[in-house]
């Protein structure tokens, strides 16, 4: 059964990685693969994450939630025949934060299923190094400032 995980250290406190996380509107401009993002990745929040050359949407839940160390999103078949769940981890590590994407999938369809995903962990590589980019040009918490200005 896959299991896709990437890891990055991010020159930047585990707040700055935690607001760059959180602001999905801009994940499109340095996450190549996906196409879009709605929803909010809040406490008991919901988002649907439409990737690049696939038609179907990935519709998530926000089970776990940590301010500045852990974000957990799961979804799958009804009656927890498939679940996909990705954890999100943010460590403070020196003077920086270390950034894990892990990617497991349970459930008595697991196995069968497991043999039809593709090899995401390009993805994963790029997904991380993208979030340490722009946690680490600032960019999402010059976009958070102005948006508290905003208000």
């Amino acid at each position: 059964m896959p299991t896709f995980e990437a890891t990055a250290v991010v020159a930047a406190p585990p707040s700055t990685v935690w607001t760059t996380l959180l602001q999905t509107g801009r994940w499109t401009s340095w996450d190549p693969q996906l196409e879009s993002i709605t929803g909010a990745l809040e406490p008991g929040g919901r988002v649907e994450i439409r990737v690049r050359g696939t038609s179907r949407p990935f519709r998530l839940r926000v089970t776990e939630h940590r301010p500045g160390s852990r974000l957990v999103l799961s979804g799958g078949m009804p009656l927890g025949l498939f679940v996909g769940t990705r954890t999100y981890s943010l460590v403070p590590s020196g003077a920086g934060t270390t950034v894990t994407v892990r990617e497991t999938y349970t459930g008595p369809l697991a196995r069968l299923i497991g043999r039809s995903v593709p090899d995401l962990q390009p993805s994963f590589d790029a997904f991380v190094q993208g979030l340490r980019a722009d946690a680490e040009s600032g960019a999402a918490s010059t976009s958070a400032a102005g948006t508290e200005e905003q208000r």
